[in-house]
């Protein structure tokens, strides 16, 4: 007897690996998201100190010896771009997998076991209702400024978007005919939740993700610069931003270097979100 799977068509086996090479908005998204985590990781050991300030050297435009230019102070753009990375990407994915993980289980719970819908729904709806970034300043403001408190702040309010993806997945597998004969023959919650229900939400909660990284990161820009982010002496592309505005006419570099970078990132990761909901959904699919 001839196996099921040996009669489906080997492209509709997803393979990360195939994807990025057949899908040139995943490879770039990729490679560029790569390279800018890259950039986070080793480029601190090679760069000096983003605090060091040198009155003599303040606002220099681009040159050979300062990259990207200095800011009012005269500390080294280039280092604190450096620098500001590793908060960006610390915080977009940190926030996007621990609302991933909460989220999912959230979600899994309230699509499958319908008694704890209605409670756990209205509480997320409500947690929509209010603006994010308002949501995260007064969750700040109520507490001492840290890279953590910023995580914890964005985390809420995103939480409620991963739960309305999972559950409305889970509903719909919920309605089909198999697990209703599985319930009937007394199979385990736990063993349908974990054998037929999650591998089913994995798809659409990873696109999901990415999105909620993208998200965060804007989010944590906008923290910093309204100042009710990271503390002014942890360099952030927002508050970088924010201290080179005053300068703006007279060093537009300041501004458009570190907003430059931090539109790149945000881009590498809607391009990687874009094209993993086309090869994972598989009416997109179909397409490629």
């Amino acid at each position: 007897m001839v196996a099921i799977t040996e009669d489906l068509p080997p492209q509709r086996r997803f393979s990360l690996a195939t994807a990025i090479r057949r899908n040139p908005t995943i490879t770039f998204g990729a490679v560029l998201l790569f390279l800018l985590i890259a950039v986070a990781i080793v480029g601190p050991s090679f760069v000096g100190d983003p605090l060091k300030i040198a009155p003599v050297n303040r606002l220099r435009p681009p040159s050979e010896r300062w990259w990207f230019g200095t800011d009012q102070f005269g500390r080294d753009l280039f280092t604190r771009t450096v620098y500001g990375s590793r908060v960006s990407l610390i915080v977009g994915l940190s926030v996007a997998a621990i609302s991933s993980v909460l989220g999912l289980a959230l979600g899994l719970a309230c699509g499958y076991f319908r008694a704890i819908d209605g409670f756990v729904m209205r509480i997320m709806d409500g947690v929509m209702a209010i603006p994010s970034i308002l949501l995260a300043i007064a969750l700040i403001t109520l507490t001492r400024p840290g890279l953590g408190i910023v995580i914890v702040a964005i985390v809420i309010p995103e939480v409620p978007r991963i739960v309305r993806v999972v559950r409305a997945v889970v509903l719909g597998i919920r309605a089909q005919p198999y697990i209703e004969s599985a319930i009937a023959g007394g199979t385990r919650h736990i063993k349908l939740l974990w054998r037929h229900v999650l591998p089913n939400t994995l798809a659409p909660l990873i696109v999901q993700a990415t999105y909620v990284c993208a998200s965060a990161m804007l989010i944590e820009a906008s923290l910093s610069f309204l100042g009710a982010g990271v503390p002014p002496e942890v360099p952030s592309w927002g508050n970088i931003i924010a201290q080179g505005r005053t300068f703006f006419q007279i060093a537009p570099w300041s501004i458009l270097i570190p907003g430059g970078f931090l539109a790149l990132t945000v881009l590498a990761v809607n391009l990687l979100g874009d094209g993993l909901r086309d090869r994972l959904d598989p009416r997109l699919a179909r397409r490629l």
